[in-house]
């Protein structure tokens, strides 16, 4: 990492202090680690989608030009402009690092100022090769502190029940901006972002129910894998950097460099596993929680949606999903919505929403109780099992694709039925379930 001028970190320093926050014992700022939650900032308050920053990708604290993408530009020309931009400061970079230092453009003046006085050539061709495009979430992180507020108040409620620190109800923004519906390219779901194999430590994640994608159910595993987190890693910001890069590779870390001194772990550590993410995930939540804490500040007015306080009633049978929307009074689009743990196949009316689940309903001071309602169901409705799973062996020419089709199912239920990593990978006389 670059040493910033220590006017310059005194700078930030100022800047980032406000009366409503401040850096705690259990959530430290080390100077070091200014310019990067600087940049976060940035990012979550002044760029949103429609832009983003060119910056260097070690020291997020040089930033080249701030890009805004005009209304209705697709995203491939999006991608070509932030190439373009890219590979102009690579060319001015790999031009001063040949020593030019004078007679420079206006260009090559600016981005040589980014730089400490006398830099050498050697750094400046180092970061010619550290270039990256961040992509603006202020538009993401205003809309996340809106949604919060249905689920704010239970997650501060769980954390204080566990001993974790309340601050963590910063940590959904970073992983989805407080989005249920969030999914990563690394199959990441939920406002908590867990990935399937984490998940299913916690949680039950299968092609029927998937507890990652409910808030409340998320949360809780989410306090678990925390605390989890603080007994392995023994520090809070190593424990958050383990949410990302999980809690193995962090004492990785720690053996190698013989610290848990965070700002010495993001600088020196160096792994092919500690990428981009997990070296900015600490200094994200930062961020975040230095947002969170006062968004009027950054946003003026924010308006949080009113709780979600749901009725839960728990499934004493199998039930069709359109038996319950029906009993209960309420469209099925709404007991969905409700419910986002319940997946496809439960809608579709090939499984049944499982006994022992916890059904959350919208609040009707109308209608009777849940163990009540249950009762009027008629013994017809009610199922002692699930549906047994249909089996196929795989021809001559199929495709994930084409057998999804024939037995009205989503490609994607097929592939967590059975544990299919690749929609590629079936094999003539493969047996599906």
């Amino acid at each position: 990492m670059l040493r910033l001028p220590a006017l310059l970190i005194g700078s930030l320093l100022a800047l980032s202090s406000t009366p409503s926050w401040a850096a705690s014992p259990l959530f430290p700022k080390p100077p070091e680690l200014v310019p990067r939650v600087e940049f976060w900032k940035r990012i979550y308050t002044e760029v949103d989608t429609k832009g983003g920053l060119i910056h260097d990708a070690r020291n997020v604290g040089i930033v080249y030009e701030t890009i805004r993408f005009p209304s209705g530009l697709s995203q491939r020309s999006r991608d070509r402009k932030t190439r373009e931009a890219k590979d102009r400061y690579r060319s001015i970079l790999r031009t001063l690092a040949s020593g030019k230092r004078s007679d420079l453009s206006a260009d090559q003046s600016r981005v040589l100022a980014l730089f400490p006085q006398g830099v050498s050539n050697q750094t400046l061709r180092t970061a010619s090769g550290q270039v990256r495009f961040q992509l603006g979430q202020a538009d993401k992180f205003r809309d996340g502190l809106v949604r919060m507020g249905r689920w704010e108040s239970y997650i501060r409620q769980v954390l204080s029940a566990r001993g974790l620190p309340t601050e963590l109800v910063a940590l959904p923004h970073v992983e989805s901006s407080y989005n249920p519906e969030a999914h990563s390219h690394a199959g990441a779901s939920g406002i908590w972002q867990f990935t399937r194999s984490t998940g299913r430590r916690f949680m039950r994640v299968d092609y029927v129910v998937d507890e990652r994608r409910d808030p409340f159910l998320a949360t809780i595993a989410a306090a678990r894998l925390l605390k989890e987190n603080h007994e392995t890693n023994q520090t809070w910001p190593l424990a958050i950097t383990a949410y990302n890069h999980g809690g193995a590779g962090v004492e990785r870390a720690v053996r190698k460099l013989g610290t848990r001194d965070i700002a010495v772990i993001l600088d020196r550590y160096r792994s092919r596993s500690f990428g981009f993410a997990s070296r900015n995930f600490y200094p994200e939540f930062l961020a975040a929680l230095e947002v969170e804490q006062n968004p009027e500040r950054y946003f003026g007015v924010v308006r949080k949606e009113a709780p979600d306080d749901p009725e839960i009633v728990v499934l004493d049978h199998y039930y069709r999903a359109k038996t319950l929307a029906s009993t209960f009074g309420i469209t099925s689009e709404a007991l969905r919505a409700a419910n986002p743990a319940l997946l496809g196949p439960i809608w579709s009316g090939q499984k049944y929403a499982p006994k022992g689940y916890g059904l959350r309903l919208p609040r009707d001071p109308q209608r009777a109780g849940g163990r009540v309602m249950l009762a009027r169901i008629p013994a017809g409705e009610r199922f002692s099992e699930q549906v047994r799973d249909r089996r196929y062996r795989v021809q001559r020419g199929d495709t994930l694709s084409v057998i999804a089709r024939r037995f009205h199912v989503k490609q994607s239920e097929l592939m967590a039925l059975n544990n299919l990593r690749n929609r590629n990978h079936i094999r003539i006389g493969q047996v599906l379930n």
